[in-house]
């Protein structure tokens, strides 16, 4: 919420065309409430598995694991090494520890590509969506420049330099991309 209100005041202090403060407030409003909405859609999709992988992959990244993990195996070794004077279940090298902890390694991996393979294609959907509003800004920015040349003809205003023809046409995005797959390396 204070991105929201912060936006809101930045934004109640300009108005465009006879839009109001109050106007660009309700947009970034709706905005906000809209990624809300789709956030919330992606998590009630989430089946017990995705939630259950999100909450152990959130404990095995935080300090409370790390001091969990250094109790235990501090108080492991403390034991079985026999400075308590008790009898010893598993004397070192601690073969049984040894293999508790690299079958938790083995799920705790899993875990972890559980939740970033379920980021990795919210991330891909985020990214399509950035490219068509992209795509589609371009195509509204390249009408207007098109529109702009037209008026400037019928009021009989010089044509200007800054309407390049060029800006006029559709960008092909195709050519783009193999532009920036060459410029990559890639092609």
């Amino acid at each position: 919420m204070r991105f929201h209100g912060s936006t809101t005041r930045r934004a109640s202090t300009a108005s465009t065309n006879g839009a109001t403060s109050h106007d660009a407030g309700k947009v970034v409003s709706k905005n906000v409430e809209d990624i809300i909405r789709i956030e919330n859609a992606d998590r009630g999709g989430m089946g017990w598995s995705d939630h259950t992988a999100d909450g152990i992959t959130a404990l095995a990244g935080s300090m409370l694991f790390v001091f969990l993990h250094v109790a235990w195996f501090g108080g492991w070794i403390v034991w079985n090494a026999g400075w308590l004077g008790l009898p010893a279940f598993d004397e070192p090298p601690f073969g049984l520890l040894t293999i508790i902890v690299s079958l938790e390694a083995i799920f705790l991996s899993t875990f972890v590509l559980i939740s970033q393979n379920r980021a990795a294609r919210q991330s891909d959907r985020r990214s399509h969506i950035d490219l068509q509003l992209n795509m589609l800004a371009e195509q509204e920015v390249t009408r207007l420049i098109a529109m702009v040349a037209d008026i400037h003809e019928k009021l009989g205003i010089e044509n200007r330099e800054d309407i390049d023809e060029e800006l006029k046409q559709p960008v092909k995005v195709e050519e783009l991309a193999k532009a920036v797959d060459v410029a990559e390396g890639g092609g």
